[in-house]
Parts: C-alpha cells; sequence; structure tokens
C-alpha cells in the first residue's frame, strides 16, 4: 500500500509539470505571432534602401533603429505607439 502522503506529493508534483506544460506551449504561440507582426511593423516604418537587400540598408534609421523598434514592439505585445516615428538619416 502506498501512503495517502505520497499520492498528495505525487498528484501535486503531476499538477505542476501539467500546468508548466500546458502555458509554455500557449506561450511559444503567442510569441511567434508577435514577433510576426511587428516584423511586418518594423518593415513598414523602415522599409530597405534596395528590395531584397537587407544589407543595403534602410530608407531611414539605422539598423540599431530597426531593432528598437522591433524589440519594443515586442515587450508593448505587437503595438507600438503611434506616435512613434523613425528618424531621418541622410
Amino acid at each position: 500500500m502506498v501512503p495517502a502522503k505520497l499520492k498528495n506529493r505525487t498528484a501535486l508534483v503531476t499538477l505542476f509539470f501539467l500546468l508548466y506544460a500546458l502555458t509554455a506551449q500557449s506561450a511559444l504561440a503567442i510569441t511567434a505571432e508577435v514577433a510576426k507582426k511587428c516584423g511586418e511593423l518594423a518593415d513598414k516604418v523602415y522599409p530597405p534602401l534596395v528590395p531584397g537587400n537587407p544589407a543595403a540598408g534602410h530608407l531611414n534609421g539605422t539598423s540599431q533603429d530597426v531593432q528598437d523598434y522591433f524589440n519594443k514592439c515586442v515587450a508593448n505585445g505587437g503595438k507600438v505607439p503611434e506616435g512613434q516615428a523613425p528618424k531621418e538619416t541622410k
């Protein structure tokens, strides 16, 4: 016979692992959607200088500006403030 305390602890540990597995999968799916959306927003705000050639640079802003914009967008869950305009560099 298995003591009742051991059954309760086993059930509790199983519950924790199950909850962790469920939350980890949903978090990854949301992050992928947000990353895709933020990548598209960054491409609209900072278009490439030469379409199809990311090494050519951007029409406005630097690569660091694009990265900062993307990171801020992901941190806000895919929503970037409307008032955030790109820097003009020429």
